[in-house]
């Protein structure tokens, strides 16, 4: 055995699991019975758990340059340490939308797999989550997807690899489950693969590595191939898994050529954010997906490094920026869709008592009046989101979201009113 072939074939195999660990079936079983706003959903998870403070509030926004208006200049306080990127319009996002500057998240721990949790399935959760467990609430995937019934192609979750977010595209509900989950993107295994030194090394494997080789090799499929409870029911269509293996073929060629090395030319690189919003960027373009999910996290620095955790916020607002660009120059997706950025929870008010290189203190998310206020931003077209709209009143919850987005796509009075009086409401305010 070849090993330059070895290691390609299983990451291969590997970009397999991240992208798409359970293939999913197509074919339409019933139309949505509602009017639809928009054909296409993206929703961020985004960042981390950021603080109200560093975004909505401070300066109206100094931090958050892309997405949030302000003129207020990068004063001392903060500039010592903070690698500003420019702008990429010369308006902020809030612009092309509604701005919920005291959204909330209500209840259960603040923790991210609670607060993730809560986003995805419209309801609150008070349990410990564990790494290996479905939720036991349809996922806004399972909705949609039994609901709506497209093509499987039409829904993506991109997360981190961070505990349990690969097991959040579908539920342990028996009326919905995997069959209709979403496919499923890690990036960050692709991106930390180091491809360049293990592919450049052809050397062959003797019997005895071989034999060590393939015991290796049924290790990792017996413990990352993961299957679901209903695993005998999800395939995809013939034409759909040609469709998937072509992408997943280009993108690793892509990765190897080093065009995802910085492609947006940002200082200091791109963070594991950027990436994700990257490959969430790369699926919208190949497949122009009705709904799409990505997971955004390297702000939750924060509990060690604020600095690092600001210089991270940054990139976030830079990376939702430029995926709104990507948006409004896709035929397909331009000014049909819409556009939502939700932090799962936010941060304390009282810093602890670890303090940074630049003498900042750090901040926790353990249950203090800061850690349950967020922001929400909603983006779309002018005739569907009402235009640079700022909701300034507490108004809006997390359980919020799964709810709006099945009033986007048109589906929301198709679902089963013992699941729709578990969640929270339609944020109708930010609709035409």
């Amino acid at each position: 055995m070849n090993r330059r072939n070895f290691i390609k074939n299983t990451a291969l195999t590997t970009a397999g699991i991240i992208a798409s660990p359970y293939i999913l079936p197509s074919g339409r079983l019933f139309a949505s019975t509602g009017a639809r706003k928009v054909n296409h959903v993206v929703f961020c998870m985004f960042a981390g758990g950021i603080r109200n403070l560093e975004s909505v509030i401070k300066g109206d926004g100094n931090l958050m340059r892309n997405m949030l208006a302000g003129s207020e200049s990068i004063s001392g306080d903060i500039a010592s340490g903070i690698d500003l990127l420019n702008p990429l319009s010369s308006l902020p996002l809030q612009t092309y939308g509604t701005l919920y500057k005291q959204f909330r998240y209500a209840q259960g721990p603040t923790g991210h797999f609670n607060g993730n949790t809560a986003l995805i399935t419209g309801t609150y959760t008070d349990t410990t989550l564990d790494i290996k467990t479905h939720p036991n609430t349809p996922t806004i995937f399972e909705y949609y997807r039994k609901h709506t019934s497209p093509s499987a192609l039409n829904a993506w979750w991109i997360s981190n690899s961070l505990g349990p977010n690969m097991s959040l595209n579908f539920s342990t509900d028996v009326e919905y489950g995997a069959q209709y989950g979403a496919n499923y993107m890690q990036p960050y295994n692709l991106f930390n693969y180091d491809s360049n030194t293990e592919l450049s090394n052809p050397t062959k494997f003797s019997s005895a590595e071989q034999s060590q080789v393939a015991g290796l090799q049924n290790f990792f499929n017996k413990n990352f191939a993961q299957k679901s409870i209903n695993a005998e029911t999800i395939d995809n269509s013939t034409a759909d898994r040609i469709k998937l293996n072509e992408f997943f073929a280009k993108t690793w060629t892509k990765l190897q050529s080093g065009q995802y090395n910085n492609p947006w030319n940002v200082a200091n690189d791109m963070n594991g954010d950027m990436q994700n919003i990257m490959m969430a960027e790369e699926v919208l373009k190949e497949f122009k997906p009705e709904l799409l999910v990505v997971n955004m996290s390297y702000v939750d620095i924060a509990h060690s490094n604020f600095t690092g955790y600001c210089n991270n916020l940054v990139k976030a607002d830079y990376a939702f920026a430029h995926l709104w660009q990507t948006i409004q120059s896709t035929p397909g997706l331009m000014n049909d869709t819409l556009l939502i950025a939700v932090p799962e929870h936010g941060r304390n008010d009282v810093p602890n008592s670890i303090v940074d290189a630049y003498g900042r203190r750090a901040l926790d998310h353990s249950d203090e009046g800061g850690s349950r206020e967020i922001f929400c931003m909603m983006l779309g077209p002018a005739g569907v989101i009402n235009q640079n709209k700022i909701v300034n009143t507490i108004e809006g919850e997390t359980i919020d979201i799964v709810p709006t987005i099945a009033h986007a796509l048109g589906f929301d009075v198709d679902i089963p009113s013992q699941y729709r009086s578990r969640m929270g409401s339609v944020l109708n305010s930010a609709f035409v």
